[in-house]
């Protein structure tokens, strides 16, 4: 391996964790603005009634749900429409760091079904312009794969 991919392989790990945390930051901050849809249905009638609104979508999946094939159905009819709309998308995977963001509980007492955390979307309504440095820097990070021909990027969140 030469210095050059030293590099940029050390480049490529350095923009990752970068990413993952203005992803982590953006969350936060969308869900305390109220400004988050969770959820594959909920983010489906979102999308359905104002698209327009819609800045970011999130595809959550780790590695034991890759063989769901009604939830890798749902994530390419969702990222079609985010294409034909022009909302950045975003694969993740670590779903127990997205649980552990959005305060979900560790184990559900068997009266409130768990939320589906595979799909999130953050809103800009039209009347406000919110622009947070995580919305940025994930914008960026879409707008710079595309660059790369890599149509939706990939990001893992790390457990802490």
């Amino acid at each position: 391996m030469t210095l050059e991919e030293l590099v940029a392989c050390d480049n490529a790990a350095q923009k990752m964790q970068t990413v993952s945390a203005a992803v982590e930051e953006l969350l936060v901050a969308a869900q305390c603005q109220d400004r988050l849809t969770v959820g594959v249905y909920e983010s489906a009638k979102l999308m359905n009634v104002d698209p327009d609104s819609v800045v970011l979508c999130l595809l959550a999946i780790d590695e034991e749900e890759e063989d769901d094939i009604a939830l890798q159905i749902h994530f390419t009819l969702i990222q079609s429409f985010c294409c034909d709309n022009d909302i950045n998308i975003v694969r993740v995977s670590g779903m127990q760091r997205l649980a552990q963001l959005l305060g979900e509980p560790a184990e559900t007492q068997g009266t409130t079904e768990p939320r589906d955390l595979h799909c999130l979307l953050v809103t800009n309504p039209h009347t406000d312009a919110w622009k947070s440095h995580g919305l940025v820097e994930v914008a960026s990070y879409c707008e710079e794969s595309r660059g790369n021909n890599q149509w939706v990027p990939y990001i893992s969140l790390q457990e802490r």
